[in-house]
């Protein structure tokens, strides 16, 4: 399947999601937040892959929303090509708020299904994660970088407030002081000083060499039994979002039902025969409907 904003391919149980609007910084348009999750939900409801990297093209990773994309909303009411009526444009303005909430909860949920599909996801990032970029990254289990790389909350500087997920995750990844320096001023922070802080992996010379390096890094999630990678992350954002005492509570109950012995077994006797392991993929997740949500 094409898409408008994305080039998916898979090599060595590894999906691989790339930006392809260099002509645009990759700027977030109305398709970038259809296309996404659709794409994520494919990979992750079909065990298409193990793991998941996400990287650009072009000078910068990307710029955030394309706000030249998104024009004013229609007036509501009123019939195709008509004045919109006092009436209807009474009702649009009462509605504009919840109009405006259920848009961001859509863009939110286009990246939340980063942090909840069962797989890991890597970030590679090149220039600039500007903005919805900055959101887009913080959503991935890991992130790596280029040299000259930087990442900004562009929303301070066009006088508005981050909504899309910007402050609920990296609040949790980096200190607080810091999170408010960045977003009360809407200064860069550099790759080095990212990587400093603990919000990127590590720091690559280069594009290329940065590919490369985090491609070796999927490849060797991907060999590891797809079922405790995928307890290790939902432990981890568990972990993320409860106590200690529930914490542990819940990995022994995920232990307890999930648990598979021959797994253990598998992975014990491939490492000391030096093979790659055979193990069971995911199980499938059963169809989508429309009201399911991402």
């Amino acid at each position: 399947m094409g898409y408008d904003c994305f080039d998916v391919t898979f090599d060595d149980k590894v999906a691989h999601i790339v930006l392809n609007r260099p002509e645009k910084r990759n700027s977030m348009n109305p398709a970038f937040w259809v296309e996404l999750p659709e794409i994520v939900h494919d990979i992750d409801d079909n065990a298409r892959a193990r793991v998941i990297v996400i990287s650009s093209t072009g000078p910068h990773f990307s710029a955030g929303l394309d706000l030249s994309a998104f024009g004013p909303p229609p007036a509501a009411g009123g019939a195709a090509g008509a004045e919109p009526t006092e009436q209807d444009k009474r009702d649009a303005r009462r509605t504009r708020g919840a109009g405006f909430y259920e848009n961001v909860r859509r863009m939110q949920e286009s990246f939340s299904c980063l942090e909840s599909c069962r797989v890991p996801v890597l970030a590679a990032i090149q220039g600039g994660a500007i903005g919805g970029g900055v959101d887009l990254a913080t959503a991935c289990d890991m992130r790596y970088a280029t040299e000259d790389a930087f990442l900004t909350i562009q929303e301070t500087n066009i006088g508005m407030t981050a909504d899309v997920g910007t402050f609920p995750r990296l609040v949790k990844l980096i200190p607080e002081g810091i999170v408010r320096e960045l977003a009360y001023t809407g200064r860069r922070m550099p790759a080095r000083e990212a990587e400093a802080v603990g919000l990127v992996n590590r720091v690559f010379p280069d594009q290329q060499a940065m590919l490369a390096g985090v491609m070796e890094i999927a490849r060797e999630i991907a060999s590891k039994a797809p079922l405790a990678v995928y307890g290790c992350k939902r432990m981890i954002n568990y972990a993320r979002d409860h106590s200690t005492a529930d914490g542990l509570d819940y990995i022994g109950i995920w232990n307890a039902s999930m648990l598979q012995p021959d797994e253990i077994v598998e992975a014990m006797t491939s490492n000391r025969e030096k093979r790659a392991g055979d193990f069971a993929e995911l199980p499938r997740v059963r169809p989508r409907k429309d009201g399911d949500g991402f």
